[in-house]
């Protein structure tokens, strides 16, 4: 492994101000999905397990290379866009964790990643110009998702995994949501009776972003 410099990343519009969800009515049609990600199964550190989750930056590197993402030594400014992620299991809002995605020592960041007090803010910031997907986000927390799981979560009993964009419901394996600019994602493991309504369909996001 080659070892990179220790490095001071400032996270942009990082400040910890606080913003609101909002909700209202779905927007007409969703996002044109990705490719399939694949399983996450067999990914290094990959965490199987009910929430909360944390950053889990441990096997962070060895995940980058499984899924052919770069360690960069400083924030990408090519493709420079934010998203939203809300999460709910069981009808309750999980915490998408902050710093996701930098390493712990801050040697090395991925081009997707979080920042500290930025309450489910997800950043990407790559030095080319390309797409990228929910699965890839998550692959890079290391947290498993797919078609029907989310962590520990599998689906039975009447309970099963959801996905929205803008509001606009999403069919199929989430992992395939495209990330865009200001885009609000929301993913309910649950019961119909738990999903959250109203949906929410836009976040109002702080300065600087």
């Amino acid at each position: 492994m080659v070892a990179v410099a220790a490095l001071a990343i400032v996270g942009c519009g990082d400040s910890g101000s606080s913003s609101t969800s909002t909700s209202g009515a779905a927007t007409a049609g969703g996002p044109q999905p990705g490719p399939a990600f694949g399983s996450m199964n067999d990914l290094p550190g990959v965490l199987k397990t009910p929430p909360p989750w944390p950053a889990n930056t441990g096997k962070l590197q060895q995940r980058l290379r499984a899924i052919g993402l770069p360690a960069l030594t400083e924030e990408g400014q090519v493709t420079h866009i934010h998203q939203h992620l809300d999460i709910f299991v069981d009808g309750k809002p999980v915490k998408v964790a902050d710093d996701i995605g930098i390493e712990s020592k801050g040697a090395f960041i991925s081009p997707l990643h979080t920042h500290l007090q930025t309450e489910g803010v997800l950043h990407v910031e790559s030095p080319t110009t390309e797409s990228f997907s929910l699965g890839q986000f998550f692959a890079v927390w290391g947290v498993r998702l797919d078609a029907k799981c989310l962590g520990a979560m599998c689906g039975g009993a009447g309970k099963s995994l959801r996905a929205w964009a803008n509001g606009a419901p999403v069919t199929g394996d989430p992992t395939r949501i495209v990330l865009e600019e200001r885009q609000e994602i929301v993913l309910a493991y649950g019961t119909p009776a738990q999903v959250p309504d109203p949906i929410p369909s836009s976040y109002d996001f702080p300065a600087g972003l």
